[in-house]
């Protein structure tokens, strides 16, 4: 008998978290008790919450007259807004298939109040619906992204079935060193195991049809001694290629969008209205594809085998435009 209560207590203390109106008299009809008893079993919950704000925090139990139940309110549950702003960060990473999108969302909402999930439900209705899902080779990016983070973290050789950009599926064996995020997609940065094992790669991780986790492990002392938050910074682009410093002048509406897009860059000068040098280090092409975005805005100074592979493909654009005047 006295189980049987403690189980009750429990069950309504985790109906309560799940975000549940708990009547009095419908808790009674459900469990075969008196009202006394829930009453009772409610009481306990609320001295036990009240004599343990070290471990609970502000939790607590209040009543709604006009609802006439019960619900449990605490500090950890996120607020309408809190929840809103990272839900509209998860929708615009477009990271996950819909249905991942759709379980991790149901399963945030569970830590608003019971007042902000209608609320909540209806902001994001119409997202929901027209959500833009990005094509994945793998079945579960979250499978595969834990799944990494284990084999960093223990320090495990791995071998992945890869698809290139071309479509075609080639191995890898690679020692696994961290994972970000960027533009719509995580990347796993490694370093092979044979031939330019000083060099970072990266792979998308939704590229990733299996990984096999090797028995051998591996100590710092087989990977080069990189900074990853550094790493982070010049991998912006996730494009193979070497590290290289560049300059180039910009004269766009914002600088400061171009301080947001490249961590490292800094403003070396100003050199008159809107019109700033800026230097930027960035590992691979990717760079260019972006410069390029920029149009007219942009003039690349420096380095110079950098400056002419930028003229020839400004060039051989224009060489297509031109090419189609002709016909």
């Amino acid at each position: 008998m006295e189980n049987t209560k403690q189980y009750r207590v429990l069950e309504i203390f985790f109906r309560g978290l799940r975000g549940e109106n708990l009547s009095v008299q419908e808790l009674a009809n459900e469990y075969g008790v008196s009202t006394k008893s829930v009453t009772r079993s409610i009481n306990e919950l609320k001295d036990f919450l009240a004599d343990h704000r070290d471990l609970v925090g502000n939790t607590e139990l209040q009543y709604s007259y006009s609802d006439k139940c019960y619900r449990l309110y605490t500090d950890e549950f996120l607020t309408n807004k809190e929840l809103f702003s990272l839900v509209e960060v998860m929708i615009g990473a477009r990271a996950f298939s819909k249905m991942e999108l759709l379980t991790l969302i149901g399963k945030l909402k569970k830590f608003t109040t019971p007042d902000d999930r209608p609320k909540m439900n209806e902001l994001i209705r119409k997202e929901l619906y027209h959500y833009p899902e990005v094509n994945h080779d793998c079945e579960s990016v979250q499978d595969n992204l834990w799944k990494l983070i284990n084999c960093i973290t223990d320090h495990k050789e791995i071998s992945i079935e890869y698809y290139r950009m071309d479509r075609k599926c080639v191995s890898h064996r690679l020692r696994p060193a961290t994972v970000l995020f960027t533009d719509y997609y995580f990347y796993l940065i490694a370093f092979r195991t044979e031939g330019k094992t000083e060099k970072p790669y990266y792979f998308r991780i939704d590229r990733i049809k299996q990984i096999t986790v090797h028995r051998k492990q591996f100590d710092n002392s087989d990977k080069p001694d990189f900074d990853e938050g550094l790493l982070r910074k010049r991998s912006l682009f996730m494009w193979p290629g070497k590290l290289r410093t560049i300059r180039f002048e910009f004269c766009g509406p914002s600088v400061q969008a171009v301080l947001d897009k490249l961590p490292t860059a800094k403003i070396i000068e100003r050199m008159g209205g809107n019109k700033y040098l800026i230097e930027a280090e960035t590992y691979g092409d990717g760079i260019k594809m972006w410069l390029l975005s920029q149009g007219d805005w942009i003039k690349v100074l420096s380095p110079s085998e950098f400056v002419e592979d930028f003229h020839d493909t400004i060039r051989r654009m224009c060489k297509k435009y031109e090419n189609e005047q002709e016909e």
